[in-house]
């Protein structure tokens, strides 16, 4: 699947007051990426003796949703997102700046 495609196909499923579109998606995107890390953290910390592919699956899927639906909020298409994403890495990765911190490296 496309990523345009599935950002349309995933807005006809939005359910939130579109006045407050942004914030929402916003928070939604930050409790789905919790609940990532939870899964990771009871793996490090024993509770689990391996990731299960499908919990974890849902939860980053979640966390694509609240992305895109971030993104159709702010009108940006999911593509132009993920090559603006890889440009900045590339050009990282050219410079040798690909670790390290802060935002302009």
């Amino acid at each position: 699947m496309e990523l345009d495609d599935y950002q349309s196909r995933a807005a006809t499923t939005a359910i939130y007051p579109s006045e407050k579109g942004i914030e929402y998606t916003a928070l939604g995107l930050a409790s789905e990426a919790g609940e990532v890390a939870s899964i990771v953290s009871k793996w490090i910390r024993g509770d689990k003796e391996k990731i299960n592919e499908t919990d974890i699956a849902k939860e980053l899927g979640d966390v694509l949703w609240f992305v895109g639906m971030m993104a159709h909020e702010l009108d940006i298409k999911l593509s132009t997102i993920a090559t603006i994403n890889l440009d900045k890495l590339l050009n990282r990765q050219n410079k040798g700046t690909l670790q390290g911190d802060g935002d302009n490296r």
